[in-house]
């Protein structure tokens, strides 16, 4: 018998590819299990539990799949490790039914976006591709039916943890920050060393693409024994690197082939995108997509909600949801990539943030800051003495009629708040959605304004 812990999209996953091949399954979940995922697990008669774990019943089990979001040092798994009672992922047992190709992304910050865009290039080019990981749709329930040539997946570092035997064809290390570091005993090596998990029983007919130009990856990676083919790549051509910039080209060379992509045409802003399109680019000509595709694939690329999205403009403001920017090094890149003056709506639950970093550009490019959080004093104090209006509030609407107010034409409206939403919001997506919505009521309400206006009379006029 499989005992899963969590009944979210992973675990339920899991459960119903167990059942596909024979197996067992048990699913019990600490919390309330969704409808949707409830009503799943009846309608197959697969057996569950909510509101609690019976240990009994659990560590009788020959293998135990747990959700991400179970820390390793949860009583019911440390119960398991002095059974040795295997303790796997998701990804970890979906890869053992699954003849598709692996596409893996980790990072702690882009991946969402390159994964994004690696499972675009590839379907726009006609590839049979799946779509799966951290991004939140099961990888196990996909290789069921097991029909994709290429499977793209994003990884956290908490599903890497608790993955064995899983091998990745092409795998890609965006970065590696601080981040999560309580699951880590607050020490980076041990998370960095999850991050390069990813490499993992790769051979030399695999490949792996990494950030050269990212201090903690070039210190970590010497420490990590791998056989597949490195593939360097960055901003600047160094003796190693094999994707960089040249103006307006992305300029690849992998398998001894040189490859000039014109990536004018993407909509993606922002020094971190740029990384992102080479890894992704890279990744799609490995697996055989040809440039021309490629550049028509970026095009028409449109990214995830909360990053960096346009959300509405008025009066000649634009503004940016960009809620997914819950750690400085994100809001760097997105106050990097932006070459407008800034009205810049931070703030939230602190996660023992150090803005020192983002100092400068704030000097340089914020001309207000607006607070959005319960707890604002740290931010305060950060930028107090280099952006001239500082404000804050705990409403989103008020914010941005507060930002409206100060934001001029040409300028854009930002929120990238370095910060978790928990104090305010139920998680950045409802920090993001709730942002969008207000924004919108001022965009309908300033075109009401406009076509509420008469038109200018020349002073000749009667």
């Amino acid at each position: 018998m499989i005992a899963i812990l969590g009944a979210g999209e992973s675990g339920v996953g899991a459960a119903l590819l167990a059942q596909a091949k024979g197996l067992e399954a048990f699913v019990s979940d600490m919390g309330q299990i969704k409808p949707t995922y409830k009503d799943t697990l009846e309608k197959h008669g697969i057996d569950f539990e909510e509101g609690t774990h019976t240990f009994d019943r659990i560590l009788a089990a020959t293998e135990i799949i747990k959700s991400p979001g179970i820390p390793d040092k949860a009583e019911i798994i440390q119960w398991a490790k002095t059974r040795n009672i295997p303790v796997i992922s998701e990804i970890e047992f979906a890869g053992r039914y699954s003849k598709g190709k692996f596409i893996c992304i980790s990072g702690t910050n882009g991946k969402t976006t390159t994964t994004l865009l690696i499972y675009h290039l590839l379907q726009t080019a006609g590839y049979n591709v799946a779509l799966a990981g951290n991004i939140g749709e099961s990888l196990a329930a996909k290789v069921i039916e097991d029909e994709a040539e290429y499977y793209v997946v994003e990884l956290s570092s908490f599903q890497l943890d608790t993955m064995y035997n899983f091998k990745a064809h092409i795998s890609i290390l965006l970065n590696i920050t601080p981040d999560h570091l309580d699951r880590y005993g607050y020490d980076i090596d041990n998370y960095a060393q999850s991050k390069l998990r990813i490499t993992q029983n790769q051979t030399a007919e695999d490949y792996f693409i990494y950030n050269e130009e990212d201090a903690l990856i070039q210190k970590y990676l010497g420490k990590t024994n791998f056989e597949g083919t490195p593939i360097p790549f960055g901003l600047k051509q160094l003796n190693s690197t094999r994707a960089y910039y040249l103006n307006s080209f992305l300029v690849t060379d992998v398998q001894g082939i040189r490859e000039n992509i014109d990536v004018s045409g993407s909509p993606l802003i922002g020094k971190h995108n740029k990384y992102n399109m080479l890894a992704a680019v890279t990744a799609a000509l490995l697996a055989g997509v040809e440039p021309f595709r490629i550049e028509e694939g970026l095009s028409t690329f449109k990214n995830a909600d909360h990053r960096l999205q346009v959300v509405g403009e008025a009066q000649g403001v634009t503004y940016i949801n960009d809620s997914k920017a819950t750690n400085v090094e994100a809001v760097w890149y997105a106050l990097e990539g932006i070459n407008k003056p800034i009205v810049w709506i931070a703030g939230g639950v602190d996660k023992g943030n150090n803005y020192d970093t983002l100092v400068p550009l704030a000097q340089e490019k914020v001309k207000a800051l607006i607070c959005l959080g319960k707890e604002n004093e740290k931010l305060f104090r950060a930028f107090e003495e280099v952006i001239p209006n500082l404000d804050e509030t705990q409403s989103v609407d008020e914010a941005v009629q507060k930002a409206k107010a100060l934001a001029t034409a040409g300028d854009v409206v930002l929120l990238s708040p370095a910060c978790a939403s928990f104090d305010l919001f139920q998680n950045y997506e409802d920090r993001g959605r709730r942002f969008a919505e207000a924004v919108q009521k001022w965009v309908l309400v300033s075109s009401q304004i406009i076509a509420d206006t008469p038109p200018s009379l020349d002073q000749n006029q009667e």
